[in-house]
């Protein structure tokens, strides 16, 4: 079982920029596939971002050109950089591991943009 905490939220003005951290422990998470869900008061969970153990990612239609997923196995992290923010971005992110069918979650941090 892997331990995730997430730190880094806050809150940001539209067109701001923040960046989110996953620690992973527990685990070993470079052979995880890793990735960041959203979820926005009265809306279901979704999918901001993955990245594979190679390093292949993948985005939300909504975050493409704005979020940039990484990790850096030697810290067992994985970093969530949010550019051109929009009030639309505003919820609770939460780090996400799967390893074969053993999944993982942290306890979310709270990104807000508004002026």
């Amino acid at each position: 079982q892997v331990q995730l905490v997430e730190s880094g939220g806050g809150l940001v003005q539209p067109g701001g920029s923040l960046r989110l951290s996953c620690a992973a422990s527990g685990s070993i998470i470079s052979i995880n596939y890793m990735s960041w869900y959203r979820q926005a008061p009265g809306k279901q969970r979704e999918l901001v971002a993955g990245i594979t153990t190679g390093g292949s990612t993948n985005y939300a239609d909504s975050v493409k050109g704005r979020f940039t997923i990484s990790r850096d196995n030697a810290q067992n992290m994985v970093f969530l950089q949010m550019n051109s923010l929009k009030p639309e971005d505003t919820a609770v992110y939460y780090c996400y591991s799967r390893l074969g069918f053993q999944i993982d979650w942290g306890q979310g941090t709270q990104v807000t943009v508004s002026s």
